[in-house]
């Protein structure tokens, strides 16, 4: 009865610690104080050693009495946590526990206390291995319960688009944010979490924790439809797969890192309040969201090392500008000393992504070098190398900032009149230009050499005005190549009609003037026969060359015809020399000169 009598009397000890906002482990102290209640002023030390002697004895009691409480959950092979009464009474259990080895560890010096201090512990570990089976009962209950609770929509994945994913029942307070568990379960993993923290085992809850999220991500993600590439697969791949999961690859990042990770930090942190350190909540985010960030950044970083053919500079342009916009949010989820190798990595890939760019336009510069003059193109059109890199510049401006930031790698700084990426059009275009010179070559005639260079120019020209591209270019680029263009415009008519017109400017006699109208009739049937042949694309410069032609045929036929008819040799024959054609029909067949296409 007396020992009995102890114990109760140490359980006291422990309540009223309790009630005075103490740590139980003061419970030694105060049975001291109890002990000795009414004692008098002249106690003597065989009185104290007496107390300390019941103190050992009551610590040791208590042990045995929780072994066998505790002892008996342990042994149970249902899980605790199915009887919310049994889970309350094996955490007070845990809390005194805990509570009689830090008095013990208070008490150290005694051999009769480290004997009952290694059994505690011993006992505290085993408590441990349960609380961490316990911990994983409750968040795979949870996660059972979850599924079953329609928050997935139950449809197969592949009937699961982006806009229909639903991972989590929304939290009231967040537009963006979601609740992956209930507030009843977390309570329970809170409770868990203490304790095992309390008892030296942090570690381990995390990594229960963590693989438990880790597989709740990875089924999250997988509804997004990402096929989850390795680098040699994604080398492999052929390129219009991997603009698909390029695609698939920005809309998974941002669900990510908008609703899965901040989710999970919420998550993490209410699991794991209230605790003495906040590095088992740092750790555990971490360990949650590594290996969902590192097999989206391996992604990025096989492309950012995949081939430099120009068609990718689009894509990798659109997986760089994400990265960009990825790095603000890891700045703020990962800002922990755990987290920083990933958002370094994130850093590195967005600098390869930009290597891969510069190497890109390169690529593209070689591109134009080597395609080569081999025949002459049909009709002097505007050649597919032309519409190629025209129309590419003008899609790659459309990322003009980041262009100039990836290009900018040189140290001009921003003031400068001449940036970067402003250079590198201008060479290329200079390229571009250079080769078409080369491939005018291939025409055997002179005017169709400038028609061409007249038709790609005014290519040129058209889709660089008013728009980005003519933008960074600047109004000099501008300026210049419309001269070229006019250039070409007056060598064309020199080098084509000047000639047929030549045959009307002469003051020759009269037989020498109906010659003369012979061989111009024959020139003009000639060239109108050969030039309705040639393709000018644009209407407003096929009408202008029209009109330049007009402007010089029809007023030097019209007086040709009126000298002939004025010249004094026709005075005294019969009827007018015979004109071949009017002046309208000179000009109905101008009109019919160059085709579209």
């Amino acid at each position: 009865m007396a020992e009995a009598g102890d114990e109760n009397l140490y359980a006291a000890a422990r309540d009223i610690a309790r009630a005075l906002g103490k740590d139980p482990s003061a419970a030694g102290d105060i049975l001291q104080i109890l002990s000795g209640y009414g004692a008098t002023g002249n106690t003597s030390s065989n009185s104290r050693a007496s107390t300390a002697s019941r103190g050992d004895a009551n610590l040791n009691r208590s042990l045995n009495s929780l072994e066998r409480q505790i002892s008996s959950y342990i042994v149970e092979d249902r899980p605790i946590w199915s009887d919310p009464v049994d889970s309350r009474s094996f955490l007070d259990a845990v809390d005194d526990l805990l509570a009689v080895a830090g008095d013990l560890r208070s008490m150290a010096g005694d051999k009769s206390v480290a004997v009952c201090l290694s059994r505690a512990d011993e006992l505290i570990q085993q408590v441990m291995f349960r609380l961490q089976e316990e911990f994983g009962y409750v968040m795979d209950r949870a996660s059972e319960s979850f599924d079953s609770d329609d928050e997935f929509s139950g449809e197969e994945d592949n009937d699961i688009g982006y806009d229909q994913v639903i991972v989590a029942r929304p939290v009231t307070d967040y537009k963006i944010v979601i609740e992956p568990l209930q507030s009843s379960v977390i309570g329970d993993l809170n409770a868990i979490a203490v304790r095992m923290v309390a008892g030296g085992f942090g570690k381990e809850c995390s990594r229960v924790y963590s693989s438990r999220r880790r597989e709740f991500l990875e089924e999250s993600l997988s509804r997004l439809h990402l096929r989850g590439l390795s680098m040699e697969e994604v080398q492999d791949s052929p390129w219009q797969d991997l603009e698909d999961e390029i695609d698939r690859w920005i809309k998974a990042v941002t669900m990510v890192f908008r609703v899965f990770f901040p989710s999970e930090r919420l998550l993490c942190d209410r699991v794991f309040t209230d605790l003495p350190v906040s590095s088992v909540t740092d750790l555990s985010f971490m360990e949650v969201c590594r290996g969902t960030t590192t097999q989206l950044l391996n992604f990025a970083d096989a492309i950012a090392l995949g081939s430099r053919l120009p068609e990718r500079l689009f894509k990798v342009m659109d997986l760089y500008e994400a990265v960009e916009d990825l790095i603000p949010k890891m700045e703020t989820l990962f800002s922990n000393k755990y987290c920083s190798p990933l958002k370094h990595e994130a850093v590195a890939i967005q600098k390869r992504l930009g290597e891969a760019v510069r190497g890109i336009f390169m690529e593209l510069e070689n591109l134009i070098r080597r395609d080569p003059p081999k025949t002459a193109f049909p009709g002097g059109g505007i050649h597919p190398i032309t519409r190629y890199v025209m129309n590419y510049l003008r899609a790659a401006c459309k990322s003009r900032q980041s262009l100039e930031q990836i290009l900018d790698h040189t140290g001009n700084d921003a003031g400068s009149e001449t940036r970067p990426l402003s250079v590198q059009l201008i060479w290329v275009l200079e390229l571009l230009e250079s080769n078409l010179e080369g491939k005018k070559r291939t025409y055997r005639d002179p005017p169709l050499c400038f028609l061409f260079m007249m038709n790609n120019g005014k290519y040129i020209l058209d889709k660089a005005t008013d728009n980005e591209l003519g933008s960074i270019l600047g109004e000099d680029w501008i300026v210049k190549h419309a001269a070229k263009l006019r250039q070409y415009h007056s060598n064309f008519l020199r080098s084509s009609w000047n000639q047929v017109v030549a045959l009307l400017r002469t003051e020759s006699p009269y037989s020498k003037l109906i010659e003369n109208l012979k061989q111009f009739k024959a020139r003009f049937d000639e060239v109108c026969l050969m030039q309705s042949q040639w393709v000018v694309t644009d209407e407003q410069l096929r009408e202008e060359l029209r009109s330049s032609v007009a402007g010089i045929v029809s007023p030097a036929y019209s007086s040709f015809v009126g000298r002939l008819k004025a010249s004094p040799e026709i005075n005294g024959r019969r009827g007018e020399p015979f004109i071949p054609y009017t002046v309208e029909d000179l000009e109905l067949r101008i009109k019919g000169l160059f085709k579209e296409r």
